[in-house]
């Protein structure tokens, strides 16, 4: 099983809401997560669009999770370093 670090999207239409999960690369966007890591609101001010546990993210990329290149833009944007 590949495990990835990607979206799941929620909030209404023209109105995202993102929370940054992990779950199966073979399930649907909406499905079942295995653990949730923040959350990305791209509607909202700079300083509230992005929150991230960063000790859970790294232990998940230890463990091989691999983020999709949206997390990967993310991940970056809040400074977290990949491997």
């Amino acid at each position: 099983m590949s495990v990835r670090i990607r979206l799941k999207r929620f909030g209404a239409k023209a109105r995202p809401f993102y929370r940054i999960v992990v779950m199966d690369s073979r399930s649907a966007r909406d499905s079942k997560t295995i653990d949730e890591l923040g959350y990305y609101h791209p509607i909202e001010t700079e300083d509230k669009q992005l929150l991230i546990n960063e000790t859970k993210v790294r232990d998940w990329l230890s463990k091989g999770a691999l983020p999709s290149d949206t997390v990967k833009s993310l991940l970056n944007k809040k400074g977290i370093q990949l491997g």
